[in-house]
């Protein structure tokens, strides 16, 4: 199964009150390798491929396949839609009372049950 969405989306605070800027993952990008597609941030669960990331005017483009059945069952169901990213901030500002993250080092991007951006989701899915 293939899916394709964000896991991050810019200039939009998520729960915690954080704001990605446009640019963030740039130089994460140019210099990260192999990113890995986990299933809710845990290090060993490995569920699949990422195939594409990038920065578009909305956030932090997905294209990935899953190999997990578990996961892909609930992806493919839209029980489970919800997309985050690992990461440790480069630069950062605080704005009345909000951190804006302008460089990020990529991590991990995570299909999760409940994402800490409203709007971070899978878009599309492929079987």
């Amino acid at each position: 199964m293939r899916f394709a969405g964000y896991a991050a989306v810019f200039d939009r605070p998520d729960k915690a009150g954080d704001i990605v800027r446009k640019g963030a993952f740039q130089r994460a990008l140019e210099r990260a390798g192999e990113v890995p597609l986990l299933w809710q941030h845990k290090p060993g669960a490995v569920i699949g491929r990422i195939e594409h990331l990038s920065e578009d005017k909305r956030g932090l483009r997905v294209i990935a396949v899953v190999g997990d059945a578990r996961a892909a069952g609930l992806l493919g169901s839209g029980k489970v839609d919800g997309l985050s990213f690992g990461y440790r901030v480069r630069d950062a500002t605080s704005v009345g009372g909000q951190r804006e993250l302008t460089e990020l080092d990529l991590v991990e991007v995570s299909v999760v049950a409940n994402p800490m951006h409203p709007k971070a989701r899978v878009h599309a899915v492929e079987t």
